[in-house]
């Protein structure tokens, strides 16, 4: 009894430090890029992927505790795209917005898009 009750709080610990990532990043990316009509995956002459290709925007795609690395990578896609760059930032409601307050100061610096997509 004493194993079933400490698996049972286990499985909650799991249940609970898995809710903010439900879904892989590829999930959000589909959905921000078939509102923006854009390319998903498009891939550069260095082989490297842009996650979402819009007419305006070329945007990377990550959770919101990446927002640092979010910002090189669409400096970058943008500077070989020759759109503007953007950052699609995956946040969960309450928990992530120091994360957002990081991503802004800097995007407002350099021009980057935020486009916000909320977990489910």
């Amino acid at each position: 009894m004493k194993y079933l009750i400490v698996f049972m709080l286990f499985l909650c610990w799991i249940e609970e430090a898995s809710a903010s990532k439900r879904y892989h990043e590829r999930y959000y990316q589909t959905i921000l890029c078939k509102n923006l009509h854009g390319v998903m995956e498009y891939r550069l002459s260095d082989r490297t992927r842009v996650d979402c290709l819009s007419d305006n925007y070329a945007i990377e795609v990550d959770f919101a505790k990446k927002w640092a690395e979010s910002i090189g990578q669409s400096l970058y896609y943008a500077k070989m795209t020759g759109k503007k760059p953007a950052v699609g930032l995956i946040m969960n409601r309450g928990k992530d917005s120091r994360y957002l307050k990081r991503l802004e100061l800097i995007a407002k610096e350099y021009n980057i898009k935020i486009f916000i997509i909320w977990t489910k």
